[in-house]
């Protein structure tokens, strides 16, 4: 049910934030300062759907109004028949559009994204699926014009990865490859295989929020290891012969994680600096999560590479998304990065999981 005093007593907060962010103080503290238009953006999009779920519902109580009158005129009651024939169809959407937008904004929504694309078993085919699915991620999030910055790759002999990491930046990039974590499964004729025959191999996918500042993520020296050795694979003489990769460690967690992709030894250290402290981010917000027995953790943005999400069987074109139990005969567009029709599926059904949520705790 729609709570109207509910959503009123929300959007009295509009001018006041809109009365916050015109003070100096508030502009020189940029953290506040994003904190706050990113809450009035939201609220301000509730106030347009709840004007709309409003609209509709005003109009549908008049015409029925009408309709109770014995002696209304035939002409005016066909009319108010036909408002209502349109109208009453439109109240459900509009119902629930106001109900997503009641919904709690997820902080990391906007946010850049780490993704950890690791090879699985099937050897070199697996290799060669992960840098597959690279190469797909990366057709995407070009065509969402994000950047695509790699922070560590190991190759493989036969072309592919071992392991990828890599950044995506651009506003909603985690918001829309969070979906993403989990294992995949191929099922194809290898390259490496002069049979024919079909093999299943798989590959397994990450993807953090990248922290910010302001999540004020402290790493004490006594709680990380820091290792310097020498840089290997692909990547030149230069990066071969010189002391740069970096490798940190953080004791309370034991999370560890790499970076050999620059010749600079201060260069890697930062970005596994920052691969650490997002992985850091990650696991408390999954520690949230199962505080909370949140049901979406099956869906997004665990981290969890054990789940297996989807199989792409590439004699049959087709993709199967085991999470929601979603088939499209439509593979060969999305190794091409033409994920939108796969995760609008899943933004629904993550919604829908969220309204649940809502639902139960009332």
């Amino acid at each position: 049910m729609i709570n109207a005093e509910h959503i009123e007593r929300m959007l009295r907060r509009i001018p006041e934030i809109e009365t916050e962010l015109s003070l100096p103080e508030t502009v020189k503290h940029q953290a506040l300062y994003r904190d706050l238009l990113r809450e009035h953006s939201g609220l301000k999009k509730l106030e347009g759907k709840a004007e709309h779920f409003r609209a509709i519902s005003t109009e549908i109580a008049g015409n029925r109004e009408l309709l109770d009158e014995s002696d209304l005129d035939p002409e005016l009651r066909e009319m108010a028949e036909a408002e209502l024939a349109r109208l009453e169809p439109q109240l459900p959407a509009a119902e629930n559009e106001l109900m997503v937008a009641l919904l709690p904004a997820d902080p990391d929504e906007n946010r850049n994204a780490i993704v950890e694309v690791r090879a699985g078993t099937g050897g070199d085919e697996a290799a060669l699926f992960a840098g597959d699915l690279y190469r797909m991620y990366s057709r995407f999030a070009e065509a969402q014009g994000w950047a695509i910055s790699v922070i560590d790759a190991s190759g493989s002999d036969v072309g592919g990865y071992k392991e990828i990491i890599f950044a995506v930046k651009g506003s909603g990039a985690f918001g829309s490859m969070h979906y993403e974590s989990g294992g995949h499964r191929v099922q194809r004729v290898p390259q490496t295989e002069s049979q024919g025959r079909i093999h299943t191999s798989a590959a397994t996918v990450a993807v953090f929020p990248e922290a910010e500042p302001q999540d004020e993520i402290e790493l004490p020296p006594d709680e990380i290891r820091i290792d310097i050795f020498r840089s290997s694979g692909p990547g030149g003489q230069s990066v071969n012969t010189t002391d740069s990769a970096v490798r940190i460690t953080h004791e309370p967690t034991g999370i560890t994680v790499q970076c050999q992709d620059e010749k600079s030894q201060h260069r890697n250290r930062e970005k596994a600096m920052a691969v650490l402290k997002s992985r850091i981010l990650a696991l408390k917000r999954s520690q949230e999560a199962e505080e909370k027995g949140n049901a979406r953790r099956t869906l997004i943005g665990s981290g969890d590479r054990s789940q297996r999400v989807r199989t792409y069987n590439f004699p049959q074109n087709r993709l199967t998304d085991h999470r929601i139990n979603l088939t499209l005969y439509s593979l060969d567009r999305v190794m091409e990065g033409d994920l939108g029709d796969l995760l609008d599926a899943l933004r629904q059904h993550d919604v829908a999981l969220r309204l649940e949520e809502v639902a139960n705790s009332q």
